[in-house]
């Protein structure tokens, strides 16, 4: 299977591509810029020039493919809601169209778990209702997204799947320790929960959708199975002394976080290969 990967050289994007490339798909990836994707390319993957904010360079490079796998998004950066629109909404579709047009069988799309809010009174199912005009812009445009294309779906019949990303660690990312921070600032509650799942369960999931028959047009969470307390993700890099205000109140919604993976592990057979931080930390694969 030929399959064009977007979002290569990010965090999640570079640990999956050398794992697509161990299992024997052809993996070529959409690149700005060549000689930031130079390990990558060493290990086997094709690379295509161009920019989901320049559409005239997609067709060429979805041109040939059968599948894609887009990765690439902007976020956390407060400063630029028009450039995380202009990418993860705009660009997504911008690259959907031109899959389309070139013939591409299958297209997955990874949104975030970030679209769910708050008030489900249980973890956070696929079917939950999600607000377009969430003031965070990340997960607003990646609602848009996700809406655009499955009415491609539904309408014009193109086969996407939509994976929702928990929080995404391990193999030396440093997510986690960009995540304190802003978990500060926000003045986050210690008791808050964050789902995480690890690369080699991004991959699992992808490479599950990308291969499974009958999916087109479904949504799917993907996580682990025992979600994390920010204190308890805190204080195991020696932060929560200085991240959380001793005198916070009580939770407000002990679900906030959560999200249930029952539908991926029902239609696909997934199992966490990671089940737990704990595990991932005691295997030395963080």
């Amino acid at each position: 299977m030929k399959i064009l990967v977007t979002g290569a050289t990010g965090k999640v994007g570079s640990r999956l591509v050398p794992r697509l490339l161990a299992k024997g798909f052809e993996v070529s990836i959409l690149v700005r810029d060549k000689t930031k994707a130079s390990q990558l390319i060493e290990l086997g993957a094709r690379a295509v020039t161009g920019d989901l904010y320049e559409p005239a360079t997609l067709p060429p490079a979805a041109a040939g493919m059968d599948a894609v796998i887009h990765l690439a998004a902007l976020f956390r950066t407060f400063t630029d809601n028009e450039g995380i629109v202009k990418t993860n909404r705009e660009g997504s579709i911008a690259l959907a169209k031109a899959a389309q047009e070139a013939g591409v069988k299958r297209f997955v799309f990874t949104s975030t778990s970030n679209v769910y809010g708050s008030g489900y009174h249980r973890p956070a199912r696929e079917d939950e209702q999600v607000d377009i005009n969430d003031p965070r812009a990340y997960a607003s445009s990646k609602i848009a997204a996700e809406r655009e294309l499955i009415t491609m779906q539904q309408n014009q019949g193109f086969d996407v799947r939509i994976l929702r990303l928990g929080f995404v660690y391990g193999d030396k990312d440093p997510h986690i320790a960009e995540i304190i921070p802003y978990v500060k600032n926000l003045n986050m509650h210690s008791g808050s929960r964050m789902h995480m799942v690890h690369h080699l369960d991004v991959a699992q999931a992808l490479i599950l959708l990308l291969t499974s028959e009958g999916l087109d047009g479904e949504i799917f969470n993907v996580a682990d199975d025992a979600p994390i307390t920010l204190y308890e993700l805190a204080d195991s890099v020696g932060k929560a002394a200085e991240t959380f205000d001793e005198k916070e109140g009580p939770l407000n919604d002990p679900f906030q976080g959560v999200q249930d993976i029952s539908k991926l592990r029902s239609r696909t057979g997934f199992r966490p290969l990671v089940p737990s931080y704990y595990v991932a930390r005691d295997l030395d694969i963080l």
